[in-house]
């Protein structure tokens, strides 16, 4: 029979930062590993300008290259997501609002969501799986992280 032992003890903070400095750098750690992370996952800050964006992310959301979408707004930035009808159309501005990295943004709460995302040629589009925390800074929501799936 397998034996397990657990045990919990307090978290230190290191010596050279303080609580303070960890929660404004809270953001920028976010932003090092998206941007190196092998998941398609995005990081958008308060404005909704994309902050950081895994190579595999833009592959999947068919944006080109990171540095061709970092700085711009996640709508301006050559996303373009259509709805589930047999004949895609771009979704409208009211509908946009409810994917789940600006959900997460505006509500301050965990969203889930399906996005079809379509390409630059005239295929049907992807289904991609969403799901969106919001980054905070203090108490405050300072943008939202997404990490996605294709389906």
């Amino acid at each position: 029979m397998a034996h397990v032992e657990l045990s919990l003890s307090e978290v230190f903070p290191s010596p050279t930062t303080t609580p303070t400095e960890q929660e404004s750098d809270n953001f920028a750690q976010w932003s090092g590993t998206v941007s190196r992370a092998a998941e398609p996952c995005l990081l958008i800050d308060a404005d909704t300008t994309v902050v950081a964006i895994s190579s595999s992310g833009c592959d999947l959301l068919c944006l080109g290259a990171p540095d061709d979408v970092i700085g711009l707004p996640l709508l301006e930035g050559g996303l373009r997501l259509v709805d589930f009808t047999a004949s895609p159309s771009e979704l409208t501005e009211q509908e946009t609002d409810k994917i789940p990295p600006l959900l997460a943004l505006l509500s301050g709460r965990l969203a889930r969501g399906l996005l079809r995302v379509q390409g630059p040629g005239a295929d049907a589009g992807t289904t991609v799986d969403a799901i969106s925390t919001p980054v905070l800074s203090g108490s405050a929501v300072a943008g939202s992280l997404t990490f996605f799936s294709v389906l």
